[in-house]
């Protein structure tokens, strides 16, 4: 056991000084590290009617250059039905990926370690609802060490948008569940506003300030309804969630609720090893929110910037942070857009770029190295477009290059005409993560701030 100790020490601290040059930022800071060029993303994608079977799947392309299968699927497995497909995460070895339906509530667990090219399926968990005492929708899959914490968007009383926390082992056993603190239970926390909802989207750590950051959507009422129908609909538009919550990362309880109004998606927090801060955006008033602590050391929250007019909606969906904190990548899925902003003053982001990506984008994937951005293209089922203007891909994958002015096409891979289906959530892997030279220990036994 010592001699483990030892190792696991030095490991740690030569990991301290090599060039981190690959994966994908925004992970958690717990995960193993990609060093190297990725091999493979992992798209988790929605079954579209007519669409080739119909069915979700876990889709592999190849994205290594050297490769000669480079930007091709190499391999889909299909789910035998539709689940809304959404997001997914890979554990903090990296040996499985974890996926869920908004849907059905069922969560499946691939094993990408035994052959990372063809992913299989390891295990389905299709009693979450039960486990966890009532929470539905089953959204943001997040590494801890040795667990998997899975954040809710709804519940199974009045399917609205209070809803809870769970989590599991990595490999699949439920351990415990914790709801959103709420204006008849704030469970200890203090409301530093006017709401305290209870809704729930994404979470992100920050361990060394000991820190758990959520942010809030909407129920399962809104997100199963058809976009036009919800739009009009008043009583559903005020059903979003207005707040961020900051909680006591080892303690899984509820610190301070913080007004983020809009609907605050996802959450990505500085990668310094002194960092104090996080961003997100508001889906419904189309700005930047800073998630911060003052010098005070106390939890605030403030609007830093727009993004385009938010009279047209645009609707701001997936951000990712770069290795350095220096820019942030916003797209906006009305409109089909992706922003740049330098947020080397986090409290006063400029936009420094804008480019059309397709009819609609969702999320983005930035290589740790900073010269590869990924996009794909669906929100959900109900909300996703089903026509493209002249020269706008509608259902895509797409690879640009990035040599900190200018995006270049790469590659695109239209899943339309491929029969995958509307991809989503994207997560890299490489062949030779477990045993080669491209794998480095979990960040959190060297620096967890660091990745």
């Amino acid at each position: 056991m010592i001699w483990k100790m030892l190792i696991s020490s030095v490991v740690a601290a030569l990991l301290l000084v090599q060039p981190t040059s690959a994966d994908e930022t925004c992970m958690s800071p717990y995960m193993a590290k990609i060093v190297g060029q990725e091999d493979y993303v992992y798209i988790w994608t929605l079954g579209l009617e007519g669409v080739g079977n119909g069915e979700d799947k876990l889709v592999t392309v190849d994205v290594n250059p050297d490769s000669k299968t480079y930007g091709t699927v190499i391999h889909s497995l299909s789910m035998g039905g539709r689940n809304e497909a959404h997001h997914s995460g890979l554990t903090d070895d990296r040996r499985f990926l974890w996926a869920s339906g908004l849907d059905t509530n069922k969560i499946f667990i691939f094993d990408v370690h035994t052959d990372p090219a063809a992913p299989s399926l390891h295990r389905t968990i299709d009693d979450f609802v039960s486990k966890t005492g009532g929470v539905v929708g089953p959204h943001t899959s997040y590494a801890l060490p040795g667990r998997m914490l899975i954040t809710g968007l709804s519940n199974n009383r009045d399917h609205g948008g209070r809803t809870g926390m769970a989590e599991y082992t990595n490999e699949g056993d439920f351990i415990t569940s914790v709801w959103m603190p709420t204006d008849d239970n704030l469970q200890g926390a203090v409301k530093s506003g006017n709401f305290a909802d209870g809704y729930g989207y994404d979470a992100r750590a920050l361990p060394r300030r000991n820190a758990l950051v959520t942010s809030s959507f909407t129920g399962w009422n809104n997100y199963m309804m058809n976009l036009g129908k919800m739009m009009g609909d008043a009583e559903a538009m005020k059903r979003f969630g207005n707040t961020v919550v900051i909680w006591d990362l080892h303690a899984r309880t509820p610190k301070k609720i913080l007004d983020v109004p809009g609907a605050p998606l996802e959450i990505r927090c500085a990668w310094g090893s002194q960092s104090d801060y996080c961003f997100t955006t508001t889906a419904l008033t189309s700005k930047v929110w800073l998630i911060y602590e003052d010098d005070a050391g106390e939890w605030q929250a403030k609007a830093v910037a727009d993004i385009g007019d938010a009279s047209k909606i645009p609707l701001p969906v997936d951000i990712s942070i770069s290795a350095d904190d220096n820019h942030l990548w916003v797209n906006t899925w009305n409109d089909g857009k992706v922003r740049l902003y330098d947020i080397s003053n986090p409290h006063a982001p400029v936009q420094v770029m804008e480019e059309q990506i397709g009819e609609q984008v969702n999320m983005v994937s930035q290589s740790w190295d900073g010269e590869r951005v990924y996009f794909t293209s669906s929100l959900l089922a109900n909300w996703d477009k089903t026509t493209a203007s002249e020269g706008n891909d509608l259902q895509y994958f797409k690879l640009y290059n990035w040599d900190g002015e200018t995006l270049t096409p790469e590659f695109n891979l239209d899943f339309i005409e491929l029969g995958l289906g509307a991809p989503h959530q994207m997560r890299f892997g490489a062949h030779a993560l477990y045993g080669g030279a491209t794998a480095q220990s979990p960040s959190g036994l060297a620096s967890p701030t660091a990745h």
